[in-house]
């Protein structure tokens, strides 16, 4: 069940790219890449620290944050700076409404589905990670839209 699920949420997201402007897709994409690098990072230094672990040990684990990084969260933030860029405050709620959802309901729905199970990284710890990365990210953003 859980490789099923990691396939899906890897797939499914790409399907709604083909509305996605083209003009927008070379603009965002860079941002997109950093964000998933910033959540790679963290992904590395949860195996010492123990943050959280998934069952079948090292391989599954790779398997499980690549169908999260490459799926939802890769579109989302395609997605989202779309939607949102040029408008921070939307683009902050927008973001506490996504990193909530992931963070608390769908983080617990993960751990009873056995995608994985937190250990020494509470759910709010999730929810202030990403909440950083997208305030880093929106700076990255306008940084590359200043040296145009």
């Amino acid at each position: 069940m859980p490789n099923a699920i990691r396939l899906l949420q890897l797939i499914l997201p790409w399907f709604s790219i083909v509305f996605y402007p083209k003009k927008s897709l070379r603009r965002f994409l860079p941002v997109s890449i950093v964000a998933s690098m910033l959540v790679v990072g963290m992904c590395i230094l949860a195996v010492p620290y123990k943050w959280w672990e998934v069952k079948g040990g090292f391989k599954s684990k790779v398997y499980n944050d690549l169908s999260f990084l490459a799926g939802p969260f890769f579109v989302g933030t395609l997605w989202i700076f779309y939607f949102t860029y040029g408008h921070f405050k939307r683009y902050f709620l927008t973001n506490l409404v996504f990193d909530g959802l992931f963070s608390f309901p769908l983080a617990y729905l993960y751990q009873k589905l056995k995608l994985f199970k937190l250990v020494n990284f509470k759910p709010v710890y999730i929810f202030l990670s990403f909440m950083s990365y997208s305030i880093i990210i929106y700076g990255f953003e306008r940084l590359l839209k200043q040296g145009r």
